[in-house]
């Protein structure tokens, strides 16, 4: 099926993001595992908990959309998951991972900015402002994670990896 209006690539690009955040929700925990540093334990752990609440935001604007949600394969979150996992295998050093999956989380954290950033313009275009209010919640978390990652691996991380 085609789509060819606004309102069907709005629901298209809030699947991608709810399979992008689904795919995080199981990721989280394997990179908080690998961490080392009890700060970015942490921020992995914190993280988590807000991409379940990110999860249930996206559901709840399906449902006032009248949509199932359902994810359609995010292949560029999948892709930078792996990377991940990648990092994951082949860094021994615990604190040169640490900063590895700094990295790899911040590739992530920048793909949803802009997803979220993206459809948030069209919820605006669209007149929902339901869908606009829980989005602008979603997008100010993963800027606010952002910012904490890269404080953590400046001031930290990327000092004992050095």
């Amino acid at each position: 099926m085609q789509a060819e209006s606004l309102k069907q690539l709005f629901y298209d690009q809030l699947k991608d993001l709810y399979d992008a955040e689904k795919r995080i929700t199981s990721a989280l925990p394997k990179m908080e595992q690998a961490a080392s540093d009890p700060q970015l334990k942490a921020a992995f752990r914190k993280h988590l908990m807000e991409t379940q609440q990110q999860v249930t935001r996206l559901e709840q604007i399906f449902e006032a959309g009248g949509q199932t949600a359902t994810g359609k394969t995010c292949k560029a979150t999948q892709g930078l998951i792996a990377e991940t996992e990648e990092s994951i295998q082949i860094y021994s050093d615990p604190a040169v991972l640490d900063a590895a999956l700094i990295a790899d989380a911040q590739r992530v954290e920048h793909y949803e900015i802009a997803g979220y950033g993206t459809v948030m313009a069209y919820a605006k275009l669209l007149g929902d402002q339901n869908a606009l209010d829980l989005l602008q919640q979603t997008l100010q978390e993963e800027k606010a994670t952002d910012a904490s990652l890269s404080t953590l691996a400046e001031s930290l991380v990327n000092v004992k990896a050095a």
